[in-house]
Parts: structure tokens; C-alpha cells; sequence
């Protein structure tokens, strides 16, 4: 699978309308074929960082880099950031999460 992590530096005035913003982007791309996981999370240091975690099967990520939603995703969020976002992608075995060896539960 592609597994790919951003991090949104929002500007201040953005930061309680991100998830609104970015709702329609968020649930197309959940409704693609090919796509497993598309979450949002807030940072607990940094109150105007989002963080995007999100995971396609390995042919599928062109599809949505390529999609209407994701071009029209890229111009309605850049007015509502103070950078550049910070990425990383990578191609990882897998198409699921696993279960921490480290911690059991139950």
C-alpha cells in the first residue's frame, strides 16, 4: 500500500473551519475505489497543525492525485495555509493496520 502522512500548518483564523473546508475532499476520497483510510487528527502541541493520515492500494494513488476533487482540494486549502505542507509517502507492505505486539488489551 501507499502510506502517506501530511502535516497542515493552518493559519489561525482557519484553524476552527480545516475540517469544514476540507469536508468534501475528505469524503470523496473515502469513497474512492482503492482507498483504505483517510483520517484527520489535530495536534496536541501545535493547536493550527492538522495532520492527514491516509493509505491507498498500491495502483490507486495516481487515481486520486489525478482526480477533480483532489485538484480543486489543493486550491481551496492553499489560501488557508501559512506553508507549504510537510509529507511523507512511502510504499509499505500491507493494506491494513496491525496490532501493537507491545501493549495487548484483554
Amino acid at each position: 500500500m501507499i502510506f502517506i502522512v501530511v502535516k497542515f500548518n493552518v493559519k489561525p483564523d482557519w484553524s476552527d473551519r480545516w475540517l469544514e473546508l476540507t469536508r468534501e475532499f475528505t469524503e470523496a476520497t473515502r469513497r474512492e475505489p482503492g482507498n483504505l483510510w483517510f483520517e484527520w487528527s489535530r495536534s496536541t502541541e501545535i493547536p493550527n497543525e492538522f495532520v492527514l493520515v491516509e493509505a491507498f492500494q498500491d495502483d490507486a494513488a495516481g487515481d486520486h492525485v489525478n482526480s477533480d476533487h483532489f485538484r480543486q482540494a489543493m486550491k481551496d486549502m492553499a489560501a488557508a495555509l501559512v506553508e507549504t505542507p510537510k509529507i511523507i509517502s512511502r510504499q509499505i507492505e500491507g493494506s491494513d493496520w496491525d496490532r501493537m505486539g507491545e501493549l495487548t488489551v484483554g
